[in-house]
């Protein structure tokens, strides 16, 4: 991994996730589809069962986007008072791509924020170490097909 110092975290976070690059390496790809997380970087390796973004992605989303959309498309409506058809067909496509779009890099920065700072849920670092110690096992186990 590359050493950073405190001020560069934040750039290496917001450019590993937002390329959709590993954290560790910045080769690797994140990604192994839209917003699926790749199991392990192809490149060093990184096992990216650490990285639990759940529902991080579709808040900020929401939060970021989403509520200010909306407010364009009320001031859309007092401004102009389009007809329904029409302000329906500014909004859903507004609101999908809007939405939509920024779920990737911000599932990228979510996951190199957790490498960069190590974030584990507070006391379950056992609970992880014991669970994919079973899941290592099972694929050592499991014959090739």
């Amino acid at each position: 991994m590359v050493q950073l110092e405190e001020g560069e975290k934040a750039a290496w976070i917001f450019k590993s996730g937002w390329k959709g690059l590993c954290p560790r390496c910045s080769e690797g790809k994140m990604f192994k589809s839209w917003l699926k997380v790749s199991d392990e970087c192809e490149v060093c390796g990184l096992d990216y069962r650490f990285a639990s973004p759940d529902d991080g992605p579709a808040f900020f989303s929401l939060t970021f986007v989403a509520f200010p959309l909306l407010f364009l498309v009320v001031w859309l409506q007092v401004l102009w008072e389009p007809p329904l058809a029409a302000l329906l067909a500014i909004a859903i496509p507004l609101m999908s791509l809007g939405c939509l779009l920024p779920l990737r890099p911000i599932k990228g920065w979510l996951v190199a924020s957790q490498f960069i700072n190590r974030s584990v849920e507070a006391g379950t670092e056992k609970l992880w170490a014991d669970m994919h110690k079973r899941e290592d096992e099972i694929r050592r186990n499991k014959p090739e097909e």
